[in-house]
């Protein structure tokens, strides 16, 4: 007899027969190899290394020319790469255990409680996501440590509430009052057998989550408030400021173009993990 595949297995084998899908996995799963290489220095190392002259246009020496330093901007893409999604990833790894804890607890034992969580985050969330990060990075003092760090403790409320709505629906259902009825604890009933019911929504959220951790990353590099020595997207468009005026455009279409296709896989490959893992839609594929 055939075993039955999980909701995970089934998702994505679901998202390999999407053409469209499965490129988004491959540009996801292309740029973290990447941003490994350049972790561990097998890519990206010399990019500070004069190769050139300076603002040389793209050609067969320099796939992307060189800045106004004679550096190869395809280096510094490459290196952005191990930034953008380093950001991505610990932003997630601190706002996930803060979003997930809260709002299971408020969902699972309402009351005081509830009213006490629901109306932190609803503070929180009521003063401008860019005034707190701005303030966070200030405060920390620039570089990337501080991304990670305000990224990770301002992203957390959407998650808390779609974790706090899902705890409620599910924390009266049979399989949770059977457990009561044996004499399973709260924590056995949230963290054994609800929260792992309602696991799928914390992934759809965090690939989501991580394309805005991206492009937030950008904003505030760009702003001089993020990267300081090592090459980001946000601070090469920032460069590329004097050099369009010369007419020097490849820096700023090397980091606009990187940028645009991670950004545009996370955001396909969160919806195909939407219809591919929610419950509720699996019955309108037919």
């Amino acid at each position: 007899m055939e075993k039955s595949k999980s909701l995970y297995s089934q998702a994505f084998d679901k998202i390999l027969k999407d053409k469209v899908s499965a490129a988004s996995l491959f540009i996801v799963v292309l740029y973290t190899v990447i941003a490994l290489l350049v972790t561990f220095g097998v890519l990206g190392a010399d990019w500070s290394e004069t190769v050139g002259v300076a603002n040389q246009a793209p050609g067969k020496d320099f796939i992307l020319g060189t800045d106004f330093l004679g550096r190869s901007v395809f280096k510094k893409v490459i290196y952005g790469i191990q930034v953008a999604m380093s950001v991505g990833f610990i932003s997630i790894l601190i706002s996930i255990p803060i979003g997930v804890t809260l709002g299971a607890l408020a969902g699972y034992f309402g009351g005081f409680i509830d009213e006490v969580i629901v109306w932190f985050y609803t503070t929180f969330s009521s003063i401008p996501t860019i005034i707190l990060l701005i303030s966070i990075t200030l405060i920390l003092g620039k570089g990337l440590t501080s991304v990670y760090v305000a990224l990770g403790l301002t992203t957390w409320v959407h998650l808390c509430r779609l974790v706090r709505g899902e705890v409620i629906k599910h924390k009266n259902r049979d399989y949770v009052q059977a457990v009561t009825a044996v004499g399973g604890g709260h924590y056995r009933k949230l963290f054994i057998h609800i929260l792992p019911n309602i696991f799928h929504v914390v992934i759809i959220n965090a690939s989501l989550q991580f394309q805005v951790a991206i492009k937030t990353e950008v904003i505030l590099s760009y702003l001089g408030l993020g990267v300081q020595e090592v090459p980001s997207w946000g601070k090469m468009i920032d460069d590329a400021k004097q050099e369009l005026m010369q007419g020097h455009w490849w820096q700023l279409a090397g980091a606009t173009v990187a940028m645009f296709l991670v950004v545009l896989s996370f955001n396909i490959l969160g919806d195909a993990l939407r219809d591919a893992l929610d419950p509720k839609l699996k019955g309108k594929d037919a």
